[in-house]
């Protein structure tokens, strides 16, 4: 048993020391570079609280820079100097994100697809939807369905615009890309999309990535017992390259076979090959990351980005943020469909917010055209389906320093619900809308 019983956080929060951390931390950079050696990883982090204790005095409690000065070293002194420098770029990556947080900014963020936004927004202030007040004004006034209307025929033209931009890519189009964050609606777009492009004569051919999973147990865990599945580096990149690589030049491949229930991946399962005019349609979380089609020309490739870019106002004159959007949004999926309680969800959001933020949204750039799924009308639904349970959750977290990201996010939701006018009547909403693939009610089989 270790002689460190605590450590001090950044925030000057005393929570209790867990060794298990510092394995999963050099576990997660080597398995950023492809590494998948959990004893080694074992080994190091032993070491890393040997040379912790030894220097340390009764009732000693070391602050997180000094553990990870420490982590640094052991992995420089045992040759692995590749994972080091992962571990370091890491770490200064999250120091340099910290000292943004706590100060103003001159220049505007380079991740954030400006025009676009400024569309959605002069759109939401023409139909009155661009505040929660004004929101509320309109429910109040009975114009639930129309404001339901509104919004489902601007996501259906922003679905119109990209089957208009892909058909006229051109015979040399190979693959369409549709990727994301997490609860985006990749999956009813893509439907959607694919009935547009059917249309037109194109004809599609979806390549499911998620079959390409390494095995659950080789994910990195956190000491509540939580896996970190929404890295890129959770799929077999290279793997995946390789198929599309054949794939595009006409060859059959294998597609393995993933089983969500055991968690484990079969090899070599399916075959597939592209046939004359067929095009591979990729709905994927980290379709836009560069290592998934890397070597591949941009010329065969169509790539489509989804978010909720939802442009609306709290009473402090902030505007919702898309993420917590889309939290909501997975609590009711994965409640309805994964049997995954909503509690599990927000505990485990801080591992899809930092993959967004380091492996999505970083690429949205590179995409060929955005899609808005957020719609005005989803909050006054949410409502009635989770306001108890933000409450609950607010108070469970409240002086919980391991769950600190947890009880800020339900503060601020809770408030955006708290405003709101609820909806219990979710009728308006046609069975083809892409909310329908969060609430339940579609037509599509998911």
């Amino acid at each position: 048993m270790s002689k460190i019983k605590f450590i001090i956080k950044r925030s000057g929060s005393k929570v209790p020391f867990k060794p298990e951390r510092i394995m999963n931390a050099i576990y997660r950079a080597a398995v950023s570079l492809g590494g998948r050696d959990k004893n080694t990883a074992e080994k190091l982090a032993k070491e890393v609280v040997e040379f912790l204790e030894k220097p340390a005095p009764e009732n000693y409690i070391p602050n997180i820079e000094e553990i990870q000065d420490f982590v640094e070293k052991v992995l420089i002194k045992n040759g692995h100097s590749q994972v080091a420098k992962a571990y370091i770029l890491y770490r200064n990556e999250r120091n340099r994100k910290r000292r943004e947080r706590f100060k103003r900014s001159s220049h505007p963020s380079e991740n954030i697809p400006w025009p676009k936004i400024w569309r959605i927004l002069d759109w939401a202030v023409s139909k009155n939807v661009h505040t929660i007040e004004a929101l509320n004004r309109r429910i109040r006034k009975e114009e639930f369905p129309a404001i339901v209307n509104e919004s489902e025929s601007f996501y259906a033209a922003n679905i119109n615009t990209a089957a208009e931009l892909i058909s006229e890519k051109g015979d040399n189009l190979k693959m369409v890309i549709i990727s994301g964050p997490s609860s985006s609606g990749k999956t009813t777009t893509t439907i959607k999309l694919e009935q547009h492009l059917s249309e037109k004569d194109l004809k599609f051919k979806p390549l499911n990535i998620d079959n390409y999973f390494f095995d659950l147990a080789m994910h990195p865990k956190d000491e509540f017992g939580d896996y970190d599945f929404e890295t890129p580096q959770a799929l077999d990149l290279k793997l995946i390259n390789e198929h599309l690589k054949r794939l595009c030049n006409g060859e059959q491949v294998l597609i393995p076979f993933y089983d969500f229930k055991t968690g484990t991946r079969k090899l070599n399962q399916t075959p597939m090959k592209l046939e004359e005019n067929e095009i591979l349609l990729i709905d994927s979380l980290h379709g836009l990351f560069p290592a998934m089609t890397k070597g591949i020309s941009d010329d065969v490739k169509f790539k489509l980005y989804l978010e909720s870019l939802l442009q609306m106002k709290n009473s402090d004159g902030q505007f919702i943020r898309w993420t917590d959007l889309r939290m909501i949004r997975r609590m009711l999926r994965d409640a309805s469909y994964r049997a995954y309680n909503p509690e599990q969800t927000l505990l485990h959001w801080h591992y899809v917010r930092a993959s967004e933020l380091r492996n999505i949204i970083p690429n949205i750039g590179t995409a060929d055209y955005i899609i808005n799924s957020g719609m005005p009308y989803e909050l006054p639904l949410y409502k009635h389906k989770l306001l108890q349970n933000f409450k609950n959750w607010v108070t469970k977290y409240k002086d919980d320093p391991l769950h600190e990201d947890a009880f800020l996010r339900a503060v601020r939701v809770l408030k955006i619900l708290n405003e709101v006018e609820p909806v219990d009547d979710d009728s308006p909403i046609p069975s083809d809308s892409v909310l329908r693939e969060f609430i339940g009610g579609s037509i599509y089989k998911y």
